[in-house]
């Protein structure tokens, strides 16, 4: 069986993982062996899927369950408004977009630190600055909006 995985809002198929190849060795935190590399996963729930931490980098994840389609996996692949909220809390520590900038899917939009890591917001699809929610040194929560896009 195949799954869509959403990686910062740009999707893939993903066959199901060996897992035995993956151990949680704590509540939220996973030691990976791949290609006989060790990596370490720390996961935290967001409110658009999970925020996944490796090696420094961030990365808003979200899974689609083929059993169990959920139209909320595929929303932001459509048109029109989408607001992109901060995935945990934490301090703005730059934006890096500007009222009115094209983006592009993938791009950076803002950068939040949160636990000593600084997570870059990505936007998950093409679109249009429209509103800057935040500025460099604010203090977000989970769920608060950082930009809207349209």
């Amino acid at each position: 069986m195949k799954w869509t995985v959403f990686v910062d809002g740009h999707p893939m198929e993903w066959a199901e993982p060996p897992m035995h190849d993956v151990a949680e060795v704590e509540p939220g935190v996973y030691s990976i062996l791949y290609n006989g590399r060790s990596f370490e996963a720390r996961l935290t729930p967001a409110t658009d899927g999970l925020a996944v931490a490796v090696n420094g980098q961030s990365f808003l994840v979200d899974i689609v369950d083929p059993r169990n389609f959920s139209a909320r996996a595929h929303a932001d692949t459509g048109s029109g408004r989408q607001e992109l909220k901060s995935p945990m809390p934490g301090k703005v520590v730059r934006v890096l977009a500007v009222v009115g900038e094209q983006v592009r899917a993938g791009q950076g939009l803002v950068v939040v630190e949160a636990m000593k890591m600084q997570n870059e917001i990505k936007a998950r699809r093409d679109g249009t600055v429209i509103k800057i929610s935040v500025s460099g040194g604010d203090t977000v929560g989970a769920g608060d909006i950082l930009i809207t896009l349209e």
